[in-house]
């Protein structure tokens, strides 16, 4: 009877744990609302395009999605981008660099709330902060930055700071054939640490580019200089392209040569970008766009969630709102500081 017993445990154990596995099969996306329209206009998408025989259907090399990154996959407010927040770390805080007058002034005034506007004089200051510095030792500067607490939330590192709903449609789109790219602004050295949690190979995380040269190069051009045994490679401290508006489309171009079928970003200068994807597209396509309107448990601004919202119903992309199509923003046991020092 003991016998019994036990292998009618087991049995229904096991059918327990299929049970279990097949329901979360059939509830993607759990970190979203039931009623979100955009996880809906999604959900029924993949369901469509990787049907054989759907009229849809998407064969799995042309599966390819691009996101944004800053303000689509990674925070963005608090208080701003995360690689102007490491310049300032570098240029305030590193006791081994030594700033220009220029960086410091830029750094100081944006600890105060006066943000440098975003033009090749910024990119050129946040570039030359770097300049001489092996990859190895740029790439641990990054880690170790990320270890930091982000100041405008609770139980929250700088290199947490993702947003879980969308690392669920990132694992979702993985699991149904989909090849995911990410396509930022900001500079490709700094997102490769930064992006480890996604798991994706380097060369699917494409962003802004500044030279690199060989530690013997001293002054050549690149087309005048032979890398020899012994070299080392160095930040050259130049910026070369910043990837926004246009440059993301011309760069998925160049790097990844496939018209993608879907796209997600959260600004204006992922607008290319997205009227790239859905126009003109042998399959079927979707825009996605972010409206950073939540308000209790982010840093988001009516405003600019209303203006872009419009631009949704103009350009036919698909809104996703914080506040009301995700049930959490960056999971369990994080919450927003309030100035005042209350918590949400």
């Amino acid at each position: 009877m003991k016998t019994f017993d036990r292998r009618f445990v087991v049995c229904a154990l096991i059918i327990l744990g299929a049970s279990i596995l097949a329901g979360c099969a059939g509830q993607p996306l759990s970190s979203w609302t039931d009623q979100a329209p955009a996880k809906i206009a999604l959900v029924d998408y993949v369901e469509a395009v990787t049907a054989k025989g759907s009229p849809d259907y998407i064969p799995e090399k042309n599966r390819i999605v691009v996101f944004d990154f800053d303000g689509t996959l990674f925070l963005e407010t608090d208080p701003t981008y995360f690689d102007w927040q490491l310049f300032e770390h570098r240029v305030l805080e590193d006791p081994t660099y030594k700033a220009a007058d220029e960086q410091l002034a830029a750094a100081r005034a944006s600890r105060n709330g006066k943000f440098p506007k975003l033009d090749q004089n910024r990119e050129r200051m946040v570039a030359e902060a770097y300049r001489g510095m092996t990859i190895d030792e740029f790439y641990a500067f990054v880690r170790n930055f990320m270890t930091s607490d982000q100041p405008g939330f609770v139980g929250l590192k700088r290199g947490d700071a993702y947003y879980k709903p969308m690392l669920e449609v990132i694992d979702y789109l993985r699991q149904n054939g989909f090849t995911v790219y990410v396509i930022s602004g900001t500079e490709r050295l700094t997102m490769r640490p930064l992006t480890a949690v996604l798991r994706l190979p380097p060369a699917q995380i494409i962003g802004s580019d500044n030279t690199v040269v060989a530690s013997g190069q001293g002054g050549k051009d690149a087309l005048e200089y032979m890398f020899v045994k012994g070299d080392k490679l160095l930040l050259g401290g130049v910026n070369l392209v910043k990837d926004l508006q246009m440059n993301k489309v011309s760069i998925i171009v160049r790097e990844i040569g496939i018209q993608p079928v879907l796209a997600f970003g959260n600004t204006m200068s992922d607008a290319s970008m997205l009227n790239y994807t859905i126009s003109g597209n042998r399959y079927r396509a979707l825009g996605f766009m972010l409206l950073c309107d939540d308000l209790v448990r982010e840093y988001g601004n009516t405003e600019r969630a209303g203006n872009m919202l419009r631009s949704c119903r103009q350009y036919g992309w698909i809104p996703v709102s914080m506040r009301d199509d995700w049930k959490t923003i960056y999971g369990d046991g994080v919450s927003k500081r309030q100035k005042n020092g209350k918590i949400h």
